[in-house]
Parts: C-alpha cells; sequence; structure tokens
C-alpha cells in the first residue's frame, strides 16, 4: 500500500493542531480501506476493535429498535471520525455503520484511542464534542419521530439531508449521495409505500425529482411548509 500523505489529516479536526510529525507517527499506524456502497463497515454490537476517520464518501449509521425496525439515525460526512465507541465507554459498537456511497476510511485499531488522548492534544477534547453533537442529532431524529406527522418527517428529513449534503445543479438542491426510497423509509420509520407515496406526488407538483436513486429538491419553501405540517 502506497505510504499515506501527511496532509490527509493537516487541515481535519481533531488533527489540525498537530505537528507533521505527530500526524506521520498517527498515519503509520492506519490502515486504508475502500468499502461498495451499502457495505457493513461495522455491525451493531459487534466488538469495537477498530475506529475510523472518513476521508471520501457517506455513511449511514443505522439503530435497530425493540421492535426489530432499522432506523437510520445519523448520516456522517467525509473528515469526520466514526465508530468512537470508547469514547462513549463501550467496547461494542452502539450501531450499525453502512456505506451511503463508495466510502474510503482510515482506520486504527481500537488499542490506540487511550494513546491518541493522552499524546495529542486536543484530540479528547475534539471527541467529547463530536459525541455531543451527535446525541444531540440522535435525540432530534428519536423527538421526530414521536412527535411529528409522517409527512413532516419525511420533509425534515430531506431538508436535512440538503443542508448538509447537498450540491447546487441547474433544478435545485440535489443530495450529495444515492438515496433509495427504502433509505428514505428507514430515516423516517414509516413505510416503503408511504415514502413511494409522498415522493411521487411532490414530484408531480414540482417539489421534488427522484430518480435513479437521486433526489433533488426543487421547491425548498413547499417542502419547508410541508415539514410544517401538523397532522
Amino acid at each position: 500500500m502506497p505510504r499515506l500523505d501527511e496532509s490527509l489529516l493537516t487541515h481535519l479536526p481533531p488533527f489540525d493542531g498537530l505537528s507533521r510529525t505527530d500526524i506521520r507517527r498517527i498515519l503509520d499506524g492506519a490502515v486504508s480501506r475502500r468499502f461498495e456502497i451499502g457495505a457493513d463497515i461495522f455491525r451493531e454490537g459487534e466488538p469495537a476493535d477498530r475506529f475510523f476517520l472518513l476521508l471520501d464518501g457517506y455513511i449511514r449509521v443505522v439503530r435497530t429498535t425493540e421492535a426489530g425496525e432499522q432506523i437510520t439515525v445519523l448520516h456522517i460526512p467525509a473528515g469526520q471520525l466514526f465508530g468512537i465507541a470508547r469514547a462513549i465507554g463501550r467496547e461494542t459498537y452502539p450501531g450499525r455503520a453502512v456505506a451511503a456511497a463508495e466510502c474510503i476510511v482510515l482506520c486504527w485499531p481500537t488499542a490506540l484511542w487511550d494513546d491518541f488522548t493522552r499524546h495529542y492534544p486536543g484530540f479528547g477534547l475534539s471527541m467529547a464534542r463530536t459525541v455531543g453533537v451527535r446525541l444531540g442529532e440522535i435525540q432530534s431524529r428519536m423527538q421526530e419521530l414521536a412527535t411529528l406527522h409522517v409527512e413532516a418527517r419525511i420533509a425534515t428529513a430531506l431538508l436535512r439531508l440538503i443542508t448538509q449534503t447537498g450540491r447546487q445543479t441547474a433544478a435545485g438542491v440535489e443530495i450529495d449521495f444515492p438515496l433509495t426510497r427504502q433509505d428514505l423509509s428507514e430515516m423516517t420509520g414509516t413505510t416503503l409505500h408511504t415514502v413511494s407515496r409522498l415522493l411521487s406526488a411532490w414530484q408531480r407538483e414540482g417539489v421534488v425529482q427522484s430518480q435513479h436513486r437521486r433526489i433533488t429538491v426543487l421547491d425548498r419553501a413547499r417542502l419547508e411548509a410541508c415539514a410544517q405540517h401538523k397532522g
């Protein structure tokens, strides 16, 4: 495998404050891997023997409810660490990480986690902030499932994705990774039939465009109005 270049990490928190010597040492302990779309990077309940940095692509984090349903609770973009079970005191992964697009990741043995937090200033603090943000996002997803009407949940999910990953096109704002209707149903805790019915209706009304696993928001204002729907 070619030697990884220090420039991979110099601009990414929590590594951006480190010297190139420190970054070189960190990279020498990493392994680079590629995952095809739909591949599991790790599964819920597996021993958390590695942690990861997403260099390119998008990750879906899926949790299984007590009823056995699959719920997508997070999307993680490139440039972020994930699989950081050690940061919340767990020895197993609390969710399943799935490649939402073709992904390139760096991974390190979890045995190096304590070394990172001990020797690299800012690493532990940055991870604490990351955990706080993600727990807040998960709490928001759970609140949406409990309180929003299904139309509002789906509209809110699409608005969140174009805010996080949107790419401006001539037609509108496209979610910058493949998203199936099944994926959207798992994000919003509803059925595939309901998602298909709503997307078809919104497409006829010129709110969204959905084709070839790509969703583009054409009329953000109307989608925002749908997100406010109380049922």
